[in-house]
């Protein structure tokens, strides 16, 4: 073969596909907020239902998401954490069943416990006496749900770069958000110089344990830990973290006042979300005081002379990670109006779970983010870029 490309061969990478998600950077990362809204619609879809079947979907579905977009960072480790609580809850749960009762009628005894007699003014209450499978199976549901829903949000937890987030805060909330970066960033710090000094000590032949040597350990960490704050105090003033603009006595109190009503209309609306006959009003509670906080906030923000380096941008991906988890949760909000039956399966009589077909495939919506979000680059060659 002659001419110019006689002896070439073509080494170069063949592109992915158009739909296929791309490698993850810092430059089309997920946004934190997004994360969270996503893992924030799975726990309100988990608070609608006690059905063991659904919860489990939503368990699985979020593990699959975390376990096919989790990074290397550190905070990435801590969703076996949430699994390990969520079965401690169960348990708990279970045991509070056993030892104190339950209101649910059962006629399937499992065992009996020596009951202890109580005054007069406890009645309704007992410890210990008859056990039925309807209580136990109860009690299961209930926790299985409190369990479902704090382990969406440690996927949240998993996922999100928690420095990111505190970036995104509105300016209102921007003294708040240096303090808790300062205090995150100190505490992985005297944490390795607790490490470090036992290792010395005990390079030494000192011994590490007792009071003694926690004392001993002690005082070079704090000394440690004032030395830094001290120069970050230094270096945040020559950058003029702290400094405030005037505003006008006016616009303070009413920042005050839409920032303390906006919270007051957040909780009642989630109250009203998370109640089994609070929907109705939850909802435009919630959309109401969304809207006067995020004034306040706007408002107040005001205040704050400050620019954001490298600000998270919201693209197409992002939305639609965080409108997938608002889906599931509309969804499941209307399959409990529409069925409730299907999604809080009764226990008395005994009767096995059925899976709904049509709010499991919403479910399944949540499964969006292990399509379209960038895909993290591998354990030994992963930076994590704040």
């Amino acid at each position: 073969m002659t001419g110019p490309t006689a002896g070439r061969t073509d080494t170069a990478t063949p592109r992915p596909p158009a739909w296929r998600a791309p490698a993850a950077t810092r430059s089309n990362a997920v946004p934190a907020g997004a994360w969270w809204l996503w893992a924030l619609g799975l726990a309100t879809a988990a608070s609608r239902t006690t059905n063991p079947l659904l919860l489990g979907l939503l368990v699985g579905v979020a593990g699959y998401v975390v376990a096919a977009r989790r990074t290397d960072a550190p905070w990435a480790r801590s969703y076996g954490m949430f699994i390990r609580i969520g079965l401690f809850v169960i348990a708990v749960r279970l045991l509070f069943s056993v030892f104190l009762g339950s209101p649910v009628p059962g006629s399937h005894t499992l065992f009996t416990l020596p009951e202890l007699p109580l005054p007069d003014w406890a009645k309704g209450v007992r410890i210990g006496g008859r056990v039925t499978a309807e209580q136990l199976l109860f009690a299961l549901y209930d926790g299985a749900k409190l369990a479902a829903l704090l382990i969406c949000v440690g996927a949240a937890n998993s996922l999100a770069n928690p420095a990111r987030l505190l970036k995104s805060l509105p300016g209102a909330l921007y003294e708040a958000g240096v303090a808790v970066v300062v205090a995150m960033t100190f505490a992985p710090n005297m944490v390795a110089d607790v490490l470090r000094l036992r290792t010395a000590r005990r390079l030494r032949g000192r011994p590490t344990g007792g009071v003694r040597a926690v004392l001993q350990i002690g005082l070079p960490v704090l000394e440690g830990a004032l030395e830094r704050s001290v120069a970050v105090a230094a270096s945040m003033d020559a950058r003029g973290y702290g400094r405030t603009a005037r505003v006008p006595a006016a616009v303070r109190h009413t920042t005050n006042v839409l920032t303390l009503g906006g919270l007051l209309g957040v909780c009642a609306g989630t109250y009203g979300l998370l109640a089994a006959e609070g929907a109705g009003y939850g909802v435009p509670l919630l959309a109401a005081g969304l809207a006067a906080a995020l004034a306040g906030l706007r408002l107040g923000g005001a205040r704050s002379v400050r620019t954001r380096y490298r600000p998270d941008r919201w693209g197409v991906r992002a939305w639609l990670i965080a409108g997938s988890g608002a889906a599931v949760a509309a969804a499941m909000i209307w399959a409990g109006n529409a069925d409730p039956a299907a999604l809080h399966p009764g226990v008395v009589p005994l009767t096995a779970p059925v899976l709904p077909l049509w709010p499991a495939a919403a479910v399944l919506l949540g499964l969006c983010p292990a399509v379209i979000a960038p895909v993290p680059p591998s354990p030994t060659g992963f930076q994590e870029q704040v």
